[in-house]
């Protein structure tokens, strides 16, 4: 496994509302950009314009790698703790992000519409109800990819669920998820894109969720015993509901990608929880 060096792009959004590591890193270690990437940047994301299928997005409430091409995320990473939950109430607010740069295609909110697959948040909007700000920053078409409707609001559902009672309990939580590949199936059938052609759809879908109890110094607190939850699910929907039968490993996730997870933990402990699939419940 490899470590990258990222330059910090803007010091107002070094913690942007996240929680500190306190971990002072090394020159020649991974420099977070934001609190929400702590475990590292999948895909070396820069916030150049040239970097159009690999753009770099840094909001105060999670971070996202764009592909202008696809008209979506290629992943999003966030931080998940109490800290983040309170009573704002759902905004449903879909629409475009414009702090996209100029020029670019801009997915509207309606672009999804007789598809035959949700606008699906990658960072879901019950993760982020501390205040109506937070929760409608889960509801731009940066976060959103098109996932068949039993997939989105059975399986996936299901998961972010479970993660938010591990939170209940008092454990915190670093997340990543993303898609990969063309074609998926949704209510209406087989597609490889939406909005003609501007939106592909994604083939599978995969969420990877590192688990903590509540606490400091998270990144050194991460060790070989660490629960790690990977899973890569088929955007098909026909989908099983039990999303436990859908467990990988986050090397298998790194294989199928090309992304580099968690890069900023030792190696020594990376090989080993990458290696290995959950097996812990599932409700």
């Amino acid at each position: 496994m490899r470590h990258r060096l990222y330059f910090v792009l803007a010091a107002f959004l070094f913690l942007a509302g996240c929680k500190e590591t306190d971990v002072t890193p090394e020159p020649s270690v991974y420099t977070p950009v934001s609190g929400h990437v702590a475990l590292g940047n999948p895909s070396g994301a820069t916030a150049e314009i040239s970097d159009y299928n690999n753009f770099l997005m840094v909001k105060p409430q999670y971070v996202l790698s764009y592909s202008r091409d696809r008209g979506t995320p290629n992943w999003v990473s966030w931080h998940l703790s109490r800290d983040w939950t309170g009573s704002a109430p759902r905004q449903d607010d879909f629409r475009a992000d414009m702090t996209l740069p100029a020029g670019w295609f801009r997915v509207g909110a309606s672009a999804y519409t007789g598809s035959g697959f949700d606008r699906g948040h990658n960072i879901p909007s019950a993760d982020r109800t501390r205040t109506v700000e937070d929760n409608s920053a889960t509801f731009l078409m940066t976060n959103m990819i098109p996932q068949a409707p039993n997939h989105n609001r059975n399986t996936w559902a299901n998961l972010e669920d479970y993660t938010r009672d591990l939170i209940d309990a008092g454990m915190e939580a670093y997340v990543i998820m993303g898609s990969y590949g063309i074609g998926g199936v949704g209510s209406s059938g087989a597609a490889n894109t939406i909005d003609n052609g501007r939106v592909t759809v994604p083939k599978s879908i995969w969420k990877v969720i590192v688990v903590l109890p509540e606490g400091n110094d998270d990144i050194s607190r991460i060790n070989a015993n660490t629960r790690v939850i990977a899973v890569d699910i088929p955007n098909v929907n026909t989908v099983n509901s039990d999303w436990g039968t859908y467990r990988t490993t986050v090397d298998a996730i790194e294989q199928a990608t090309g992304h580099d997870l968690l890069s900023a933990l030792p190696d020594q402990i990376e090989n080993i929880i990458e290696a290995r699939t959950d097996n812990g419940p599932t409700r």
